[in-house]
């Protein structure tokens, strides 16, 4: 494990899909103690992790899997304390907080106010409790620099990750929680619980240029249409990438985000690079 300086990485919830595929990826692609919560079954994601394909020999002692269920704050608050005990004086350097649910209502009709409302809480109030106990985490402005790290050819997207000096914690939006970007309407309850996450991403952004200034960024983040359990009902419909590309592409685009005012932070962008504005 490396020394407290270098920082820990999070992506919660990494049980499947892209938070399975991000959690590889910081696992294979830097040396940092990655911390991946699940719902349940904590230790098949443990024994799944630690058998994909490519994994480093340092890898168990570096992955620690934490029971986290984020419409239950007391989970929340639990797997905090525990990053306290465990990683004593280590900051938060890469924070992935990707909670996600749809209900996907075609007409005002199809409303339903328990969908909607476990909607909201995992897509809205969910990252909001996390960040309410992971921003303890990220560095002061006063504190050091992270040491970066050199990163692979472009050829290789699968080789060492170019890590910044500063942390990143990032929230998962969606294109379709942009208000300028809606022309088809629907899917009421899941456009705005994700609208939500563009606000909260500029809100904690303002807190760390105050709290952080060059050492934190936050910022939110669109995964493209992913092939996973959450899109299968769009199977073979339209194009869709993979997790461990749809991973792969936004990981380059956050390590390639800088602190200075135009250097995208607070804002929300996509797998290409490309902004969305809300």
């Amino acid at each position: 494990m490396l020394p407290a300086a270098h920082g820990f990485a999070i992506v919660t919830p990494a049980s499947r899909g892209l938070g399975f595929a991000f959690a590889q990826q910081l696992l294979t692609r830097t040396e940092l103690p990655v911390i991946a919560t699940a719902r349940k079954n904590c230790d098949e994601l443990q024994q799944r992790l630690l058998s994909s394909k490519g994994m480093p020999t340092d890898a168990k002692q570096r992955l620690r899997i934490l029971q986290v269920d984020v419409t239950d704050e007391s989970t929340i608050s639990a797997m905090a304390e525990t990053i306290r005990q465990e990683y004593p004086n280590t900051p938060l350097r890469l924070g992935l907080t990707i909670p996600g649910i749809l209900h996907a209502e075609k007409s005002p009709s199809k409303i339903d106010s328990v969908n909607a409302l476990d909607s909201f809480k995992v897509n809205s109030l969910g990252p909001l409790l996390l960040m309410k106990y992971l921003s303890p985490f990220v560095p002061l402005k006063s504190a050091p620099e992270f040491q970066t790290t050199e990163a692979s050819s472009a050829i290789d997207s699968q080789g060492p990750l170019g890590l910044p000096s500063h942390a990143i914690y990032a929230m998962m939006a969606a294109r379709v929680g942009s208000i300028s970007d809606n022309a088809s309407g629907g899917w009421y309850s899941y456009r705005a619980s994700k609208a939500a996450v563009f606000q909260l991403a500029k809100t904690f952004d303002l807190h760390l240029q105050m709290k952080s200034a060059q050492r934190a960024i936050a910022v939110a983040l669109h995964p493209g249409t992913v092939h996973t359990d959450f899109t299968k009902e769009y199977w073979g419909t339209r194009e869709m990438l993979q997790p461990a590309d749809a991973a792969d592409k936004l990981l380059e685009v956050l390590v390639g985000l800088s602190p200075d005012a135009k250097g995208g932070r607070g804002r929300c962008w996509d797998w290409m690079g490309k902004e969305i504005l809300p």
